[in-house]
């Protein structure tokens, strides 16, 4: 098997048909009608129009421009767009997909992850109602503690430090004795 093809492989091979089935209905859900029968999720995302619809349901005017015409540039121009706003709504750099992950179809697994980032994102606007799309992110939990309490844990001396209450190996035999033989 060629190296291309092994590459392939182990990208399919991270693809999940019912995160891109979930994240389809999502986007059907927020931009309030469904994708055109008999193609596929990646090629209606293909061309960016889709996604930059949904970040402006979102986030009203996000993506102020968007192609409907004029090649793959333009198209591409729609999805650098919607990155561009994905971004800005809160959706962390790191979850955000290369533009060829969609538009040469190199890894539409990594295009599904960051839909449902971008549903992630949403919970923390709180003029978004619903539907919301993954589980909800982790508030901060601060919490104060007193001068007494950081004291006291200042004193406790933790496994990791290597130390276990005086536990040694002493008195440990394992198998037999080293024997040296001398003269031999």
């Amino acid at each position: 098997m060629s190296l291309e093809r092994a590459v392939r492989a182990k990208i399919a091979g991270k693809r999940n048909p019912e995160m891109d089935k979930e994240a389809q209905e999502w986007v059907e859900a927020i931009i309030n009608e469904k994708f055109p029968a008999g193609q596929s999720y990646e090629d209606v995302l293909k061309d960016g129009q889709v996604l930059c619809k949904l970040i402006n349901v979102l986030s009203p005017n996000s993506v102020a421009k968007v192609n409907s015409s004029g090649g793959q540039f333009k198209f591409m121009e729609n999805i650098n767009n919607f990155q561009k706003a994905l971004k800005e709504y809160g959706v962390p750099d790191i979850d955000v997909f290369q533009t060829v992950d969609l538009y040469e179809k190199k890894d539409i697994a990594n295009v599904t992850n960051t839909i449902f980032a971008l549903g992630r994102a949403t919970y923390k606007h709180a003029d978004f109602k619903g539907p919301f799309l993954g589980p909800k992110p982790a508030d901060e939990c601060k919490r104060d503690f007193t001068d007494e309490q950081l004291k006291a844990g200042q004193t406790i001396v933790g496994l990791q430090a290597g130390s276990n209450k005086g536990a040694t190996q002493a008195g440990q035999n394992l198998g037999a004795g080293r024997k040296i033989l001398l003269g031999k």
